[in-house]
């Protein structure tokens, strides 16, 4: 039979803004990537969304970002391998000890944003977090774009990883995400996006935007938390991939 994990961003809020319908949403993932508190969230989502992984039985995942809660995260910033180690394990640190107040076991480690996909072309950045992460846990698993430099240095420094795809976003020829900037960036069409999914998986394939198909690996699909969409999407994704007869597991599993 085969196997997927379905994974969503969630802990996103902040304060008083309120982001993404969570509470709703975790009930049709398998692994949660949470916000540590650098491009959004606080301690106390922070505290909540692992206790509601926890009451789900949905993976806990740490989801560093750069320090830039103005921009989600989400614009690329000029920094050292150093110091982006040192984010990701203070970042890491933060969610683990609300892992370990709420008896939940940390799983993974995705990045997030800007800082995933500078990642995922820079090895010297790559090797940064996979060497971070391997610092504090090297049982911790880091979740990286199939194809990507994240993979290689996970692979590098003796860190398990696993191929992230994603149903919400489009592809470049090379195996990137295409740019937010750009018209075409976000998939729409839940039907569309449910037609990629199951393309990804069983076959291996992914049309690109320009029209292009480019071989690709999917051990977990991602859908954004934050999207307008992201309740309809996962709960059509996991109900599409259980008819397909393909099972949703956390990716530790």
């Amino acid at each position: 039979m085969l196997k997927v994990d379905l994974n969503c961003d969630l802990g996103e809020s902040f304060g008083n803004y309120k982001i993404g319908l969570d509470e709703e949403v975790i009930k049709y993932i398998s692994s949660a990537n949470i916000a540590c508190g650098f491009h959004a969230s606080d301690p106390l989502v922070m505290s909540k969304t692992v206790a509601m992984a926890k009451l789900n039985n949905v993976a806990a995942g740490a989801h560093p970002g750069f320090p830039d809660l103005v921009g989600f995260g989400r614009r690329n910033m000029n920094v050292s391998p150093l110091e982006l180690k040192a984010m990701v394990q203070y970042q890491i640190g933060a969610l683990h000890s609300f892992c370990v107040a709420n008896k939940v076991p940390l799983q993974h480690v995705k990045p997030h944003g800007a800082m995933y996909n500078m990642a995922a072309k820079d090895e010297k950045l790559a090797i940064a977090i996979a060497e971070g992460i391997a610092e504090i846990d090297d049982s911790l698993i880091l979740l990286g774009l199939s194809g990507s430099e994240m993979l290689k240095a996970a692979s590098t420094v003796g860190l398990r990883a696993k191929k992230e795809v994603f149903a919400d976003r489009a592809y470049e020829d090379d195996g990137s995400l295409v740019s937010r900037t750009k018209p075409g960036a976000m998939i729409q069409d839940e039907n569309l996006a449910i037609e990629r999914v199951l393309e990804m998986i069983k076959n291996h394939k992914v049309k690109t935007i320009s029209g292009k198909e480019i071989e690709i690996e999917a051990d977990s699909i991602c859908v954004h938390g934050d999207s307008p969409k992201a309740l309809e999407f996962v709960k059509k994704i996991r109900s599409s991939l259980e008819t397909e007869g393909i099972k949703v597991v956390a990716m530790g599993k």
